[in-house]
């Protein structure tokens, strides 16, 4: 049996040694964040304890990089108990690599052109009925033309189903200029704080929109357990404004905005930096979520809807291109 030399043992252990101390500086430094940053001031204290315990414990030693940014996120997650947190590995990353936000801006742009803006599907279903299924907010500027695009489509429409079953959230100037198209004028809808340099933001709609706007008629909100973000930001303060109703389920409960940061130019690091309060009501949806008016599973959510709005338009006698026996008969198959 060949004997391991000792100077191979002492690279090894040297190597051990530099990698703990390399995670204890990301450590270090994603806690020295959440101290500055995070909306709550004291939240620190926690994340520090749980990197403590688990330094202690080991439990990083095995993980690499992909894994040790995926622990840390779920980890922070649990325990600060804010979806928002996020952490993870970026490879070959040098502070030169770092774009420009204008060249960020157009490669993001660039990605969600791909995804048409969030915009998966815009319809009328049967009845004279839009539907929007968006999935996620892009910036405003980039999206503008296709929201005005899909909001012309649905104009002339009885009433409008919005499915956000899917959404993920995105950018609050897109979620700000989403919602301009269902007030007829200038709402200031919330404010937002920012601990670290104690500013306050009041967020408005907008007057002008590009598009029609869609305003006086009836409005349904799709929710499941994945609506997150700005996502339920469109359903909670159209709801809290009576401006639409909301089928589906209690969405994910994520309200504050984030500031984004590179930690030993090795990991993204996501810190929930702001709180946002809504003006109509003193809260937010933060760790509650969006409540529906009418609550059923998810996938129930576009029947139930569908069939509410008809059984409306039958109270209301408004007329659409189906006959009083085709509309029952429609009900019918939506409720089997």
């Amino acid at each position: 049996m060949k004997k391991i030399g000792i100077g191979f043992c002492f690279f090894i252990s040297l190597f051990v040694a530099a990698q703990k101390n390399d995670v204890q500086a990301v450590l270090s430094d994603i806690t020295k964040k959440v101290k500055d940053y995070y909306i709550d001031k004291d939240a620190f204290k926690k994340v520090d304890s749980l990197f403590q315990d688990e330094l202690k414990k080991g439990t990083f030693n095995p993980l690499n990089k992909n894994d040790f940014a995926a622990f840390l996120t779920q980890k922070l997650r649990t325990t600060v108990k804010d979806e928002h947190f996020f952490v993870k590995y970026l490879e070959n990353y040098t502070p030169e690599q770092r774009m420009s936000e204008k060249e960020e801006e157009a490669l993001n742009n660039d990605h969600n052109r791909l995804e048409n803006f969030g915009f998966e599907t815009v319809q009328r279903l049967p009845g004279n009925i839009g539907y929007i299924n968006y999935k996620g907010f892009a910036s405003p500027a980039a999206s503008e033309k296709t929201l005005a695009a899909a909001m012309d489509f649905v104009a002339n429409t009885h009433a409008l189903i919005i499915d956000l079953r899917e959404n993920g959230g995105g950018e609050n100037g897109m979620l700000l200029l989403f919602l301009s198209y269902f007030f007829d004028q200038k709402t200031d809808l919330y404010t937002t704080y920012f601990r670290h340099d104690h500013k306050t933001v009041i967020n408005s709609t907008q007057t002008k929109v590009t598009g029609q706007k869609y305003l006086h008629k009836k409005i349904y909100i799709l929710t499941s357990k994945k609506t997150f973000s700005a996502g339920e930001g469109v359903a909670y303060f159209l709801q809290q404004n009576k401006l639409a109703e909301v089928i589906g389920e209690t969405t994910g409960g994520a309200a504050n905005p984030v500031d984004h940061f590179m930690v030993r130019n090795q990991y993204l690091l996501l810190v929930p930096a702001g709180k946002i309060t809504a003006l109509a009501t003193g809260k937010n949806w933060e760790h509650i979520g969006v409540i529906p008016d009418q609550k059923v599973k998810s996938e129930d959510a576009l029947k139930t809807a569908h069939s509410v709005i008809l059984k409306n338009f039958l109270i209301t006698g408004t007329k659409t291109e189906l006959t009083l026996p085709e509309i029952k008969n429609l009900i019918n198959k939506l409720e089997q």
